[in-house]
């Protein structure tokens, strides 16, 4: 067998244990598998702080419905917390945390993806997780040492936001190395369930914790993150060219525009001296010049403000609103805001597959950006009714406001970051991704930002301006969206032209 020293210490170990080298299919599935759980790590991790929250700031605010005029019955208990977090001002102070947190990740992930195309990005990817599961942990010491410094959580979120801006640029051009355009929307639509499936795991380990201490809610998932690092540098292949691929594979990178029959015409792998000629990796200005970078950016600027202000509100938010008269415990509101994220598998998987069916990523964005707006309003007025209602419709909300910020992420990022413009230059996954995640990421600073003072005073302000944001997010994918319907019709009267031939011969 031959040997290749830049394949990962785990390769090897499997491959002389079979005594002959994996193949492409396989390699395949350990790309999914490892990037999956990598980044389920980096969302678990994220997601703690929205249970954490609860015991911090314990206060207890019941809310009614969305209109003034339907009616509002208020009321406060104000129970022990960890100060400064249980004064008047706890509300606002962890919105501070979440926007510093989310404003670094934001930055960070600009510099990201223009690193992370120009270095290894499986050691890249391990300095991320490490470094986010040693500062995760850290927020949660605080606990045990008795630090009450606000300044010391703002710091520590900071720097904990800079190492989780290495994921997501990292995982998606590893998966985009390794897969074709075809199907990549139901494949990575699959696969973007990590991100909900993270959710659901930091909601429920941080819930069965919190009982422990709110310390324990941190530091496990730090040093679950942490374990999972050293899985990605011992397994994770990063391209097919670092583990021996073999060109006569089926799979391709196609632009978008190619048809399926010029699969064969642009091989996935490419000799070293065919990728020595390309380009440079893609600069930050030149990546943002490609032709649906932008609007696709800004849209999910706004779709991220919608979903993170879910990620980590929505928890506080149960918890703070009596359904059927009764309020829930911090773990009870942590364990029934993971079906949220149930209905964000079932969007991402929904959305991946109707876009590749319909070859339309704009339209069906937009879509689903546009069904935001009813389902955030029933779950506003009616959920507070019954458990039952409360369930489909949160099920419901999930689905469409997961949808289409799945699909960007995925889908959208990796066809972008190889544009037939490129011309064959792989180098610029990670940049574009960086970019319109990135963008996306200062919405989702935004979003918990304005939370934390809007819902201080009214939560029926907050989902005004969520459902305001889900229709400018749909708004500005309007042009792409004319272009793809002027695309089919030019299609379907094609199609009507050549069968009116074949019938009058």
């Amino acid at each position: 067998m031959k040997k290749n020293n830049n394949k990962p210490l785990g390769i090897q170990l499997i491959e002389n244990i079979n005594k002959s080298s994996l193949s492409f299919k396989t390699y395949q599935v350990i790309v999914l598998i490892v990037t999956f759980f990598a980044y389920t790590s980096y969302h678990a991790n994220r997601k703690t702080t929205s249970i954490v929250k609860q015991a911090l700031d314990p206060q207890s605010l019941g809310v009614g419905p969305i209109f003034p005029w339907q009616g509002n019955s208020i009321r406060k208990s104000f129970r022990d917390g960890w100060f400064p977090f249980n004064g008047p001002d706890g509300t606002t102070l962890l919105g501070d945390l979440d926007v510093a947190f989310l404003f670094v990740y934001a930055i960070g992930m600009y510099f990201s993806g223009h690193m992370g195309d120009r270095m290894d990005l499986r050691v890249f990817l391990t300095v991320g997780m490490l470094g986010t599961g040693l500062f995760t942990a850290l927020f949660g010491v605080g606990y045990w040492a008795n630090i009450h410094s606000f300044y010391y959580y703002l710091i520590i979120q900071m720097i904990a936001g800079l190492f989780q801006s290495t994921g997501w640029p990292s995982v998606v051009a590893v998966v985009g190395n390794w897969f074709g355009k075809k199907k990549r929307g139901l494949i990575m639509g699959i696969w973007n369930a990590h991100t909900s499936v993270g959710n659901i795991t930091g909601s429920l380990v941080a819930s069965i914790l919190l009982k422990y201490g709110w310390g324990w809610s941190m530091v496990v998932p730090g040093i679950l993150i942490a374990f999972s690092g050293v899985v990605v540098f011992l397994l994770l292949p990063v391209h097919p060219e670092s583990v021996g691929g073999n060109k006569d594979e089926d799979e391709v990178l196609l632009s978008p525009g190619k048809e399926d029959d010029e699969v064969n015409e642009q091989p996935l792998l490419r000799s070293r001296s065919d990728r020595e000629e390309e380009s440079c990796a893609v600069g930050f200005i030149e990546a943002w010049k490609i032709p649906g970078v932008a609007p696709f950016a800004v849209c999910l600027f706004f779709a991220k403000l919608v979903a993170y202000t879910f990620l980590y509100w929505l928890p506080y938010y149960i918890s703070h609103t009596a359904i059927d008269g009764r309020y829930l415990s911090n773990e009870e509101s942590g364990n029934l805001s993971t079906l949220f994220d149930v209905g964000g598998v079932i969007g991402g998987i929904l959305a991946g597959y109707i876009s590749d069916k319909l070859d339309a990523r704009a339209i069906t964005a937009a879509s689903f950006m546009y069904c935001v707006i009813p389902a955030l309003y029933l779950y506003r007025s009616y959920g507070h009714i019954s458990m039952t209602i409360n369930i489909i419709l949160m099920l419901i909300a999930g689905v469409f406001v997961n949808g289409p910020y799945a699909l960007i992420t995925t889908a959208v990022s990796a066809d972008l970051g190889t544009h037939s413009s490129l011309k064959g230059n792989s180098r610029a996954l990670a940049t574009v991704t960086a970019i319109i995640d990135g963008t996306g990421s200062i919405g989702a600073a935004v979003g918990p930002f304005l939370t934390g003072y809007i819902s201080a005073d009214s939560w029926n302000a907050v989902f005004v301006m969520l459902m305001g944001s889900a229709l400018v997010a749909g708004l500005f994918l309007t042009r792409l969206v004319v272009t793809e319907v002027n695309g089919k019709i030019q299609e379907l009267r094609s199609q009507g032209s050549s069968m009116s031939t074949n019938l009058q011969v």
